[in-house]
């Protein structure tokens, strides 16, 4: 978690530096940073990853609000595919979640005006984006919301489950 550094005119954080995560044996090139902004308390995004060739590696962190972070390993090979974990991650506490390449990442804001921010090590691809049901029975995540009371784009009400996807990751 990165160190804050509080004093009389506010705070003081650095949020990534290369040669600390070098040195935990993260060797990660970040090649873009995206912010999404979320006006209600119940907004879902995700579950998105892209594929090959522009499969992404993402830093996430809360600006403002809180979130409840969550990604799916949907590397084939893996003993944990198809298995979740989830934070909590807010801008009080500062923590960050790294989501490696081959999990499928979302989010759901658990405050009004959640601001989120996050760095990838590949940019955009239209033709690499793709998703995962954020409801699917299969996964059985624990999201902080009713189905019901979800507010979802419509990409993602439509995304397959789990079951249906190809192996995009060995």
């Amino acid at each position: 978690m990165p160190k804050s550094f509080p004093d009389s005119r506010g705070s003081f954080c650095e949020t990534y530096n290369r040669q600390r995560f070098f040195e935990h044996g993260i060797d990660l090139e970040f090649v873009q940073d995206n912010q999404s902004s979320s006006p209600e308390a119940g907004t879902i995004r995700g579950l998105h990853f892209q594929k090959p060739p522009a499969a992404q590696a993402k830093l996430v962190r809360v600006l403002r609000g809180s979130i409840f972070d969550v990604a799916v390993d949907l590397r084939r090979s893996s003993p944990t595919y198809g298995k979740w974990v989830a934070e909590t991650l807010s801008a009080d506490d500062g923590r960050q979640f790294l989501i490696p390449i081959g999990f499928a990442h979302g989010f759901c804001t658990l405050e009004p005006q959640t601001e989120v921010l996050y760095k990838v090590t590949s940019h955009y691809s239209p033709a690499n984006d793709l998703g995962l049901a954020w409801d699917d029975p299969e996964l059985a995540i624990h999201w902080p919301i009713a189905p019901g009371k979800a507010i979802l784009s419509d990409k993602d009400m439509r995304q397959p489950r789990l079951k249906a996807l190809p192996a995009y990751f060995e």
